[in-house]
């Protein structure tokens, strides 16, 4: 079993401060809050510009012996808001450099983890492509399967041999869309984006998946 889990919840803009102040008082140490912006979950919608908003994305690294308490404390804290208000899940970590230090899952080949891969039933596929093209990844993952998702402005890292800029690198900025899917939708998914054209070029994007832990929406529970 991981020794830590990173927890990934999405929530509407400016709610990410009561879903962190609840973590911590429940035993995390912190968190990082981004802003992304939400995708709509059909295509019909992103025509229309309906379902998309700002959103604060939190990304927790907490202690296993310690996620159950924040996982609930994360529960209520958010259980008066409307229904569906946000989303909250886990993956596992194998290792954490904190302070310099790299503390190892000690137990990250151990067999009984295959218990918790037979359970998952969600897959978290992140896409990291050039700005302007999270849209069209999304359009594609939503024909193969997939709901909605979240988008992350982020930038690339520049190489020795990129051009320069007044002696600065040119970076590319970049779009992180990350999505939570079905299981057994997952190669569709993975497929359909593979046939981008926008993706068919070295340097264009990468896209990698995971096993989803403890998926569950925020919020009120009717």
């Amino acid at each position: 079993m991981n020794s830590f889990k990173l927890f990934f919840s999405v929530v509407p803009h400016g709610k990410g401060e009561k879903l962190t102040r609840a973590a911590m008082e429940s035993g995390c140490r912190g968190g990082t809050v981004l802003m992304g912006r939400g995708l709509a979950k059909t295509n019909l919608a992103a025509i229309l510009g309906l379902g998309e908003n700002s959103k604060d994305v939190i990304m927790m690294v907490v202690e296993k012996s310690a996620c159950e308490s924040v996982k609930n404390a994360i529960q209520t804290a958010t259980s008066k808001e409307k229904r569906h208000f946000g989303e909250l899940f886990s993956v596992g970590v194998d290792s954490l450099l904190k302070g310099g230090n790299i503390i190892e899952n000690l137990n990250a080949a151990d067999e009984n983890m295959e218990e918790d891969i037979m359970s998952t039933q969600n897959e978290m596929i992140t896409v990291i492509v050039n700005k302007g093209y999270a849209d069209d990844v999304m359009a594609a993952a939503r024909q193969a399967g997939a709901g909605g998702g979240t988008v992350i402005n982020a930038r690339g890292t520049a190489k020795e041999t990129d051009e320069r800029f007044f002696g600065m690198h040119i970076v590319s900025e970049k779009e992180m869309l990350v999505m939570v899917v079905p299981s057994d939708k997952k190669q569709a998914v993975i497929s359909a984006i593979r046939e981008l054209k926008c993706l068919k070029d070295p340097g264009m994007g990468i896209a990698y998946s995971g096993k989803v832990e403890d998926f569950a929406f925020l919020g009120k529970a009717k």
